[in-house]
C-alpha cells in the first residue's frame, strides 16, 4: 500500500496540486527518473530520514556498480514484478534499509520502472549534492585536455558558482563528437561540439534541398 501511495506521488508530480505539496529540491531534476528522485526527497525531508535515505541510495548505487547480476536481475523485462520487488527488498532488509527507500523500490518495481533505476538513483544524487552545496558538472571532449587547458575550464566554469557552492567536475572523452565540447552543469546543458554543429548545417543543407 505504501509504494502504491509513493507511485502515485510520483506519477502525479506534474500536476500543480502535487507540486505544491511536495518540498521542491534546490535544483530541478527532469523526466520520470527526476520525478521519483524529487517524491523521494520530499518525503525523506516531511520525515526528517534525507541523511539516512542518501546513505542508502549511495549504497545502492554503489551495489549496482559492482553486482551486474543484480542490476541485469532487476532490469530483466522477462521477469515479473513480484518476483523482482522480491529480491530487491530481500536486499534492503539485509542493509536496514529506510522505510522510504524500500517504498521508492517497490514504487519501481510496481509501475515497471526498474530500468531507469540508475537515473533515479543520479538525479537524486543530484539533488543531494546540492543540498550540500556542490555543483556537479560533467564536460564531454573529443580527446583529453592537457593540465593547463583543464584549469582555464574549471576557471570558467567556476564563474557560474554561487557564494558557498563548490564544483564537482567530472571529464570524459569521446571522440565521436570530433571536437569542441558538451557541458552540463546543475541542470543547465549545453552542446558546444563538433558533431551537433554538423548535424544541425547537414539539416539546414536538406531543408534547402
Amino acid at each position: 500500500m505504501a509504494a502504491a501511495r509513493f507511485g502515485i506521488l510520483a506519477r502525479s508530480f506534474s500536476t500543480s496540486v502535487a507540486t505544491r505539496q511536495l518540498v521542491q529540491p534546490p535544483v530541478q531534476v527532469f523526466g520520470v527518473e527526476g520525478r521519483y528522485a524529487t517524491a523521494l526527497y520530499s518525503a525523506a525531508m516531511k520525515k526528517k530520514s534525507l541523511d539516512a535515505v542518501d546513505k542508502d541510495i549511495k549504497e545502492l548505487s554503489g551495489l549496482l556498480k559492482t553486482d551486474p547480476q543484480l542490476k541485469d536481475f532487476l532490469t530483466n523485462p522477462l521477469l515479473s514484478k513480484d518476483l523482482k520487488k522480491e529480491a530487491i527488498n530481500s536486499v534492503l532488509a539485509k542493509k536496514n534499509a529506510s522505510p522510504l527507500t524500500v517504498n521508492l523500490f517497490g514504487a519501481l518495481a510496481e509501475n515497471g520502472r526498474l530500468a531507469s533505476v540508475d537515473g533515479v538513483l543520479n538525479s537524486f544524487g543530484v539533488i543531494m549534492a546540492a543540498v550540500r552545496g556542490e555543483v556537479i558538472c560533467e564536460v564531454t571532449t573529443a580527446k583529453p585536455l592537457d593540465a593547463a587547458m583543464k584549469k582555464e575550464l574549471e576557471a570558467s566554469l567556476k564563474a557560474f558558482l554561487k557564494k558557498g557552492e563548490s564544483l564537482q567536475l567530472t571529464m570524459k572523452v569521446d571522440p565521436s563528437i570530433i571536437g569542441g565540447m558538451i557541458v552540463s552543469i546543475g541542470d543547465k546543458y549545453a552542446d558546444m561540439s563538433m558533431a551537433s554543429k554538423i548535424k544541425k548545417f547537414t539539416s539546414l543543407l536538406e531543408q534547402a534541398v
